[in-house]
């Protein structure tokens, strides 16, 4: 048998997303996690009510911003056995809503965060526009009070620059192509994460299985890519 600190270190990875920008970014972590040897563990929180991109009309995304800054909550189904396990790391991963966390998030720490998270390291994932630090501190705090220990942090915002980032998700939210425009397109060359980001996500998930395999501290590692840094 081999002895206990040779065990592969198990990690849970709860995600929600809504574009496939998280799960892009997930995906990669994990990759990188995995090729450390780590025992991985991913589930996706899944709404009762799904949610559908795009949104499809401007009045329904204006809807959805407003709904969302409100902090709405978005059932969410029952967790998987799975996720009840031991694990010596939980990444919560989803997007910024409307400077908040995203519904289907919300609802989790509401009715599971206090049994999930209490005791437990926990890093927070944000993918955002670009505005994520309501997200990270109100995140922060909601862990705290559940019994969390909160490590660190990774935030990915989308790489275009201001004013036209916005102008871009909130066309692309309401169902338009931007990046396809002849004017707009100029400066909105595409939606959500870069390839550099999701490779920036693979080698951050190697430096957390190198961490927890050397027993190093996990807040040494928070990362936040901005403009001019890989690409965001």
């Amino acid at each position: 048998m081999q002895p206990a600190d040779s065990q592969p270190k198990k990690i849970l990875i709860l995600y929600y997303s809504l574009s496939a920008q998280t799960s892009g970014l997930v995906h990669r972590l994990g990759a990188g996690l995995e090729e450390q040897g780590v025992h991985l563990v991913c589930e996706r929180l899944q709404p009762l009510a799904p949610r559908h991109f795009p949104i499809g009309t401007v009045p329904a995304t204006l809807f959805m911003m407003l709904i969302t800054f409100l902090r709405t909550r978005m059932p969410i189904q029952p967790l998987p056995p799975s996720c009840w396990e031991h694990y010596d790391l939980i990444v919560l991963a989803g997007p910024t809503w409307s400077y908040n966390p995203s519904g289907p998030v919300l609802s989790l720490l509401d009715r599971e965060g206090a049994r999930l998270f209490a005791g437990q390291q926990v890093l927070p994932l944000i993918s955002c526009r670009g505005y994520w630090r309501m997200h990270w501190l109100s995140l922060r705090w909601q862990l705290a009070r559940c019994g969390g220990k909160v490590v660190g942090r990774m935030i990915f915002a989308h790489p275009s620059k201001e004013p036209w980032r916005t102008i871009g998700v909130f066309l692309k939210l309401a169902g338009r192509v931007p990046e396809r425009s002849r004017w707009l397109g100029q400066h909105y060359s595409r939606y959500g994460h870069s390839r550099e980001q999701q490779d920036q996500a693979f080698a951050f998930g190697q430096a957390i299985g190198q961490a927890l395999k050397c027993g190093s501290s996990l807040a040494e590692l928070s990362f936040v890519s901005r403009p001019g840094q890989g690409g965001a």
